[in-house]
C-alpha cells in the first residue's frame, strides 16, 4: 500500500516537472517570434524597457537561437535569456551580462568550450564573441558581475550543476571576448 502511494506520488511529480519544462519551452518559442521582429526594427536609439524582447543569442555549436529579454526577473527568464539591466550592450565597451535557466534556454551550455562562438543580434547589429574561459562559482558569489566599463566582455551565467534537482548551489559562468 505505502509503496503504491510513493510510486503514484513520484509519477505525479515527474509529470508536473515535465509539464513545467514543456510550458517553459512554449514561452521561449513565443518569445523567439518577438525577437525576430525586434531585430528587424532598425531604430535610431536603443533603450529597451524591462520585460521587452530585444534580440537573439545565437550559439552556433548548439544550433541554438535564443530570445534575449531585458531583465533577469523570473518573468523575464521565463521568456528567454535575460540581459542584466545594469550591464552594458555591444559597442558600449563594458561587461554584458546574460543569464538563463539551466533547464530551458541554457540546458546544453556545458557542451561549450574555449574557442566556441556566441553571437548577439540586436536591431543595431550582429556581434560575435569567442569563449575565453568558463568557471564555476557559489550561487552567492557576486564577484563575476563587475560592470566594468574598460573593455567589451560577454558573461553568460546559469545555475549549476546542470542536472541538479531544485535550487542549485553553484553558478556556471562563461566569459567571451569580442572578435
Amino acid at each position: 500500500m505505502i509503496s503504491a502511494i510513493l510510486i503514484t506520488a513520484g509519477l505525479c511529480l515527474a509529470i508536473v516537472g515535465y509539464l513545467k519544462v514543456i510550458d517553459g519551452q512554449r514561452e521561449v518559442d513565443q518569445s523567439f517570434q518577438s525577437a525576430q521582429a525586434a531585430i528587424q526594427q532598425k531604430e535610431s536609439s536603443f533603450a529597451p524597457q524591462a520585460g521587452e524582447i530585444i534580440g537573439l543569442l545565437h550559439i552556433p555549436k548548439l544550433k541554438a537561437e535564443l530570445p534575449i529579454v531585458e531583465g533577469t526577473e523570473a518573468d523575464d527568464l521565463a521568456k528567454g535569456v535575460g540581459h542584466y539591466q545594469e550591464s552594458y550592450f555591444p559597442n558600449e565597451q563594458g561587461q554584458i551580462v546574460l543569464s538563463g535557466h539551466r533547464d530551458t534556454v541554457f540546458r546544453r551550455t556545458g557542451e561549450l568550450v574555449e574557442g566556441d562562438q556566441l553571437v548577439i543580434e540586436l536591431s543595431y547589429g550582429r556581434f560575435t564573441y569567442e569563449i575565453e574561459k568558463t568557471k564555476i562559482v557559489k550561487k552567492d558569489d557576486t564577484s563575476i558581475i563587475t560592470l566594468q566599463h574598460k573593455k567589451e566582455e560577454l558573461v553568460l551565467t546559469t545555475c549549476y550543476p546542470f542536472s541538479y534537482i531544485g535550487p542549485a548551489p553553484n553558478r556556471y559562468i562563461i566569459y567571451g571576448k569580442r572578435v
